[in-house]
This record gives C-alpha cells, sequence and structure tokens, in this order.
C-alpha cells in the first residue's frame, strides 16, 4: 500500500467527487482512478459508490478513513519531526478551537507563533468540543482548545486542563431575576425561556450538566450558534443565558447572576492532544509558547 494511494483515497473522500480531487491534487482524473482502483484492488473490496454526480464511502470506505487520516498524520508529524531537529520548524499547525474559549486568547497566540515559526502554515478551525475530540484523535488536527464535559485521556488523546469557571446567569435588566438581583439555583429557572448554543458546543454542554445534576428540565427555545446573537437575544429580553462568567464581560449592559449550587469549576477549558510520541513538534512548539504567554 503506498502513501499517494492513501493521499488520493482520503481526497476523493473529502472532495466526494474524482474531478475536483484530482484538481486538488494537481494530478490527472485517469490516474486518480487508477490509484483508486489498485487500492480497492489490494484490499480486495469496493471503496467507494460511485454515481454520476457524487461518490460516497461504503463501510469499508468509512473503517479505512478514520486510519488513513490517522497514517498521513503521523507521517506529516514525521517529516516535521526531522525538520525540527534540523532546527527549522516547517510544515502545518492544524488547530481547533470553540468560540470565545476562556484562558486562551486564540488569535494572539497564533499571531506570536507566526512571528515565531514563519515557515508554518496555519489552518484553524472552529467547532464545537465533540467534534474537536473526534477530529483531534482522528488525526485531522493536531490539537484543539475545548471545553472539558466527558473527555479523558485515552490512547488516541490526551486532556490537559487551562483554566475554569463558574456558570453565570445572564438575562436583561428588566427581567425578574434581575429585579432580586439574588444568586439563583437552577430549581429557581426550571420554568425560564432559555437561549443557548447548539448541543456540540461547550457551554451549552457545561449547562446542560448542570440541570441533569440537578434533576430540572429545560427547554432551549432559541438556539444560535455564535455568542453576539445570543447576547442580542438576551439583550432583547427573548429569553436568559447560563453561560461562563467571562461572556458577561461582552455585554455589561446584562444582568449577570451568580448560579448557586454548582461549584466553582463547571466550565473548564482543556487542550487536547494527540498521545505524546503522535505530537507534532508545531502543537509541541505551540502548547510551549501558550504556557510562555501564560506565565
Amino acid at each position: 500500500m503506498e502513501l499517494r494511494h492513501l493521499q488520493h483515497f482520503v481526497a476523493v473522500a473529502e472532495d466526494q467527487h474524482f474531478t475536483r480531487a484530482a484538481e486538488r491534487l494537481l494530478v490527472s482524473q485517469s490516474g486518480l482512478s487508477a490509484s483508486i482502483r489498485a487500492l480497492e484492488r489490494e484490499l480486495q473490496t469496493p471503496l467507494f459508490v460511485r454515481t454520476t454526480r457524487r461518490v460516497t464511502l461504503t463501510p469499508a470506505g468509512r473503517a479505512l478513513l478514520c486510519e488513513a487520516e490517522r497514517i498521513l498524520a503521523q507521517v506529516r508529524a514525521a517529516h516535521e519531526a526531522v525538520a525540527a531537529v534540523q532546527g527549522v520548524l516547517r510544515g502545518m499547525l492544524a488547530l481547533g478551537s470553540e468560540q470565545c474559549i476562556a484562558g486562551v486568547h486564540v488569535a494572539g497566540l497564533l499571531a506570536a507563533f507566526r512571528r515565531e515559526h514563519p515557515d508554518v502554515e496555519i489552518c484553524l478551525r472552529q467547532a464545537g468540543s465533540g467534534a474537536l475530540a473526534e477530529e483531534v484523535a482522528a488525526g485531522r488536527l493536531d490539537l484543539a482548545f475545548a471545553v472539558r464535559t466527558a473527555q479523558e485521556d485515552t490512547d488516541q488523546l490526551r486532556v490537559v486542563p487551562l483554566t475554569s469557571e463558574p456558570m453565570t446567569v445572564l438575562c436583561h435588566p428588566s427581567h425578574r431575576l434581575a429585579t432580586a438581583g439574588a444568586p439563583v439555583t437552577p430549581e429557581e429557572l426550571g420554568g425560564e425561556v432559555f437561549v443557548d448554543f447548539h448541543p456540540d458546543w461547550g457551554p451549552r454542554r457545561a449547562t446542560d450538566a448542570v440541570f441533569a445534576a440537578a434533576g430540572v428540565r429545560r427547554t432551549v427555545s432559541l438556539e444560535v450558534n455564535d455568542v453576539h446573537s445570543l447576547l442580542d437575544l438576551v439583550d432583547e429580553d427573548l429569553g436568559i443565558a447560563v453561560v461562563p462568567r467571562h461572556f458577561r464581560h461582552k455585554r455589561p449592559a446584562l444582568t449577570a447572576l451568580p448560579v448557586k449550587g454548582t461549584g466553582d469549576t463547571v466550565y473548564e477549558t482543556v487542550a487536547l492532544l494527540p498521545p505524546a510520541q503522535a505530537t507534532s513538534p508545531a502543537a509541541r512548539a505551540l502548547m510551549a509558547l501558550l504556557e510562555t504567554e501564560g506565565a
């Protein structure tokens, strides 16, 4: 099995189209098709279901994709490790992050990284913590800044704690909770209209865990995918939000109330990395820079 066959296979799987994948790889479509057929012959099974409009993975293809991505990531890490030994950090840093993550100024960190390592290409993907954990474990990301929910160290993933903070209720100044001005329990919020994020985002997972632990059911009537939309909806008194404490600084006009009975570490920012032996030099350099910046 040749590495180029795996590279071709992953490209077709990502684009779901032979012509687009061939254009991206700068190879002929006939050469790409031949490469895929050679791989299918070696594995003695079809990897794609081909139609006139698109191609999709067979069950065997889906199984191979995870391993192929991991192998290619390890090969890339090997090349970068050799370059690092020679004193030059090259290659690519594939970073994932939740939006408005606590304890990490992602833009500033990447700017400092680029100044120190100008030969490294930086790729950034923003997504929820569950998706980021999957992509780091699969080798598609070098590391990610996420929110701890149930993540613990596994054979494919390391979880490095960074910072933590409690959750806070945000509401309009005219809301009954703001008028009372007192800390609230999850039980006291059960009948409220909630604004919250998509279920995969870390703050949503943390809030769901708080209410589940208290045995309180709640309904998220207004679901968004970005912080500013959430704050706008609360600012118009369309609902309340339970969010990490640092969100309150983004909209000082809103009333912020502590949530009682949840402790001080409900929301925890973590770095997700592959096992130490599989961590790329670029990821190690970024983590070292993060420690320096935070010192």
